[in-house]
């Protein structure tokens, strides 16, 4: 079974519009239970589901939002760094989604990822 504890980075796709998050796990057997950060208006929200092998799914809950819950399920790669899959809210709603097992800092590999990325942007307004 696939030991998803520690901090992840990922993104999720609604309407083609990527959202990043930033996700804290805690398996314990089969229980996975976690806190998710959007980078969006959404903001926090707490995950429960399970593990089975290399298959994950959970419910993800915002605290900040009243809204549906949203299911998620995947499956974690063999080196259990990555994990990739759908997204579904009751049914009407869905995407894709993917994470990567973090380093200590998740955010601070995200801002050296979006500084990478201002120079080239702003060299392009010329």
């Amino acid at each position: 079974m696939a030991d998803l504890t520690g901090t992840w980075l990922g993104t999720y796709w609604q309407s083609e519009i990527p959202t990043r998050f930033e996700a804290t796990l805690l398996q314990s057997s089969n229980t996975l239970t976690g806190n998710i950060l959007d980078d969006s208006e959404s903001g926090e929200a707490t995950l429960i589901g399970e593990v089975i092998g290399r298959r994950i799914q959970f419910t993800k809950r915002y605290l900040t939002i009243s809204s549906a819950p949203i299911h998620y399920s995947g499956t974690v790669n063999e080196e259990e760094d990555f994990i990739q899959g759908d997204w579904n809210i009751q049914n009407n709603e869905s995407g894709k989604w993917e994470a990567r097992r973090g380093g200590d800092n998740l955010m601070m590999e995200l801002q050296k990822l979006q500084q990478q990325q201002i120079p080239a942007l702003a060299g392009g307004r010329r």
